[in-house]
């Protein structure tokens, strides 16, 4: 039904012999991300997982994007709960070897979506007010955080692709930062994977504006002083499995 299951060459390892539990379009990404030193890092990550560096270096991502066609394996679309905004902040870890994500918070203006996200995949997903616009190619993305529980949280960023489409060259910063198949997450002390496929990333070069950064206050303001480096991905499906306990 999806061609993208049969796109499966570009991947580190195999796809689980699992059905995946659901399905989803990622639009209009902007892949935001910062050097961080591995000693501040390694601070914020939980110790039974292990950081993973870029030629010895750090870094946290702050990815805003819409989120459509969202359905669950074997079920349609349901309605009022296919489509929603998010902005996720990240950094790369491993475990056992295997590279993944290892999400700080994933911010998102769909309370239900909010809810069974926490439930479903024990990931820090919280409740925020976001408006997503675009006027002749250019992106405008705002969020203010409304979950109780959690540091307030602002983001409001500009921007458009400048480049034409392409393909990250196996071994660059960008293959390292974009092309991940799973993610990683703890919970009492147990360690969880949850498997993620999609085709390799169509994408361009960026440019942005970033008029509020505060989405990520558990880090120094100093260590986004410095311009990002910028990825657009227009467009990709993906396919999520349910997470598997490891350890």
């Amino acid at each position: 039904m999806y061609h993208e299951l049969n796109e499966v060459e570009h991947r580190p390892y195999p796809l689980p012999k699992s059905p995946w539990l659901m399905t989803q379009v990622w639009d209009q990404l902007l892949f935001m991300h910062w050097p961080i030193p591995v000693e501040e890092l390694k601070q914020h990550i939980p110790p039974e997982l292990e950081l993973d560096t870029f030629d010895g270096t750090g870094w946290i991502g702050i990815v805003p994007f819409a989120m459509n066609n969202i359905r669950m394996h074997g079920l349609p679309q349901i309605p009022y709960a296919q489509s929603f905004l998010e902005l996720n902040v990240r950094t790369y870890v491993k475990y056992n070897g295997k590279a993944g994500v290892y999400f700080f918070t994933l911010d998102a203006n769909h309370k239900l979506a909010v809810a069974g996200a926490r439930k479903l995949f024990s990931l820090p997903y919280v409740s925020a007010d976001m408006e997503m616009t675009e006027v002749n190619g250019r992106v405008d993305f705002k969020s203010e955080r409304t979950h109780r529980g959690y540091p307030d949280a602002s983001f409001h960023v500009a921007y458009r692709p400048t480049s034409p489409v392409f393909t990250a060259t196996k071994g660059s910063i960008e293959d390292w930062l974009t092309a991940r198949y799973c993610l990683w997450t703890t919970k009492d002390k147990h360690v969880y994977r949850g498997d993620i496929h999609h085709a390799p990333w169509d994408l361009q070069k960026a440019e942005a504006e970033i008029k509020i950064n505060k989405i990520a206050p558990f880090l120094k303001d100093a260590y986004f002083d410095n311009d990002p480096l910028l990825l657009y991905a227009p467009s990709n499906r993906a396919f999520v499995w349910k997470l598997d306990r490891i350890r």
